[in-house]
């Protein structure tokens, strides 16, 4: 299997994510791949892809993936039945941090209980 095939999912997720300025070779079986990705969540998303498939640290793929921009962590759009802390206990593993987001947010959020689909919330750097 060449290395491209083993790795289509990360280039998949790459697409997902419109990952800017992608360029992907394969150089005696080393698939070598970069891009920028919009946030470092984006970013992280596809090294824990790449450490999925390949292990901690795979030698049959290198990748150059940069951060347009690195003033937060991500922007989450709300979707149904989202709240807060589920949000929070996705980007940040943990429920409770649900704070930080609000804070990021006071221009738009008034509640910590009142969100809405289609807000843009923005994750904060923690």
């Amino acid at each position: 299997m060449s290395a491209k095939a083993k790795y289509q999912a990360v280039l998949d997720l790459g697409q997902q994510l419109g990952i800017q300025g992608g360029d992907v070779s394969e150089e005696g079986g080393v698939l070598k791949i970069k891009g920028e990705a919009n946030t470092p969540y984006e970013k992280n998303a596809l090294w824990d892809k790449i450490k999925q498939i390949g292990g901690e640290s795979p030698s049959d793929i290198k990748a150059n993936i940069t951060v347009a921009d690195d003033s937060v962590y991500h922007r989450h759009t709300v979707k149904s039945g989202e709240s807060l802390s589920k949000i929070a206990k996705h980007y940040y593993g943990d429920a409770m941090k649900y704070n930080k987001i609000f804070e990021a947010n006071t221009d738009q959020l008034k509640n910590p209980d009142l969100i809405h689909p289609d807000q843009v919330l923005v994750i904060p750097n923690l």
